[in-house]
């Protein structure tokens, strides 16, 4: 098996989709599969010093004056409009001198097979087509919004670009007619498949978009507390406003008021100052922690020392830090809305319904002190969430599946194919 995986960003220091191309890469490459990764070069220092003896597999875009001038205008809009407009611009430039380069590697290499797994974004047309090749897009996973409680977080300006962007998006990918001419097209969910751009006539499969790599997240056998000693909860993700830290914040508020526990956040953003702030106001500058972003590494040998993950995004298609957290053994507490609710059930964790800001930050509250005055409730969700993870989200599962999919998709007749597949 020969494998294209082509995205505009792999890394492990960027966060959220950018991990899944990597993954790709890494364990096609463990097991001795021929796997190139074309990607952007912004990432080109950290991939080399990752994967030295797989420099001549990797292909980098370089970085343009117009690739500097579009981030410049997307960091200058709010974050959805930015990514719909400036960025969306960014990414099918940097598309279109990827899909020359693939073309290339399908020549040279004799590639078997093209798999784009990012962008997530149902929407965002794709210029992976006529490569030579049968091409692979996703796994996807979008189409969502605000809880209907919480819409009043996105502007008005914010809210018309992504409608109006939504409403073009047919027009564009018949233009630009990758997702349309894929021969097979990977969703998340069934909401990811009603995203999809109608006229398309690839495969639709349902496959997870995350996974947990456990040879970096791996627990620690637990060791019973003192009754002194505090609970220790985490926080990790980009500090956004969807994010709704600024609500784990007031509901961290009487469990601080009730028990010994800490609260952890772990990650950096444009809010962090505000958020300190009312971390301050509430009084709770001695028992929350701003630690700002860690690298993997770090993250996880913090967590093998934590009690519990709390993440109240109102707005998260995945949730990667969910799985992460269950395959460290730790209780997670979350919203019910969008991917953390593909992952977590009740044997794990607590799902916090975001029906009005009253009645999740209630929520929220109620979870934390369960798990803050039960040492055997944390040991039983934990271990619970840890077999979970291992049964369904481990990477190397995960790649299992998607070399099943490639040579399924070997075995349609694409147009313009030059490799040929084998086993």
């Amino acid at each position: 098996m020969r494998v294209v995986i082509v995205a505009e960003n792999a890394s492990t220091n960027k966060g959220g989709e950018a991990f899944d191309p990597l993954h790709y890469f890494r364990v096609l490459r463990s097991r001795n599969i021929e796997a190139h990764l074309v990607v952007h070069s912004r990432s080109s220092a950290e991939l080399q010093a990752l994967y030295p003896e797989d420099c001549d597999r990797m292909h980098f875009v370089p970085d343009t004056w117009l690739h500097q001038l579009l981030w410049f205008c997307e960091q200058r809009l709010p974050r959805r409009a930015g990514e719909v407009t400036m960025g969306l611009l960014s990414h099918l430039y940097t598309q279109s001198i990827q899909r020359r380069l693939v073309r290339q590697l399908v020549r040279s290499h004799q590639i078997d097979v093209v798999h784009q797994p990012i962008p997530l974004s149902p929407k965002y047309p794709s210029l992976m087509f006529g490569v030579g090749a049968p091409v692979v897009i996703g796994p996807l996973n979008g189409g969502m919004e605000f809880p209907p409680a919480f819409r009043s977080r996105q502007n008005y300006f914010e809210e018309l670009t992504i409608a109006v962007g939504r409403q073009i998006s047919n027009f564009c990918n018949r233009l630009l007619p990758g997702k349309l001419r894929a021969e097979t097209l990977l969703v998340a969910n069934e909401r990811t498949k009603q995203a999809l751009p109608t006229g398309m006539r690839g495969t639709v499969i349902e496959l997870v978009d995350n996974g947990v790599d456990l040879s970096v997240w791996r627990p620690v056998a637990p060791v019973a507390k003192e009754p002194n000693q505090s609970v220790h909860f985490v926080y990790v993700g980009r500090l956004v406003d969807w994010k709704a830290v600024d609500l784990l914040l007031e509901a961290f508020q009487p469990v601080a008021a009730q028990t010994n526990a800490i609260l952890e956040i772990i990650g950096d953003g444009k809010l962090r100052q505000e958020l300190e702030a009312v971390s301050q106001h509430l009084g709770l500058t001695d028992r929350v922690v701003f630690t700002g972003w860690l690298s993997q590494k770090e993250c996880a040998h913090l967590l093998q020392q934590a009690d519990g993950m709390v993440l109240p995004s109102l707005l998260e298609c995945g949730g990667a830090v969910v799985l992460e957290a269950m395959a460290m053994g730790l209780p997670v507490i979350a919203t019910n809305w969008g991917g953390p609710a593909d992952y977590l059930d009740s044997t794990c964790g607590f799902l916090i319904d975001p029906t009005s800001s009253e009645a999740f930050v209630n929520g929220l509250t109620d979870a934390m002190l369960k798990l803050a005055q039960s040492p055997e409730l944390r040991l039983s969700m934990g271990r619970a969430g840890l077999e979970r993870v291992r049964q369904y989200f481990d990477w190397e599962r995960k790649v299992d599946r998607i070399l099943e999919i490639y040579k399924q998709t070997c075995g349609k007749k694409p147009t313009q194919r030059i490799g040929s597949c084998t086993g």
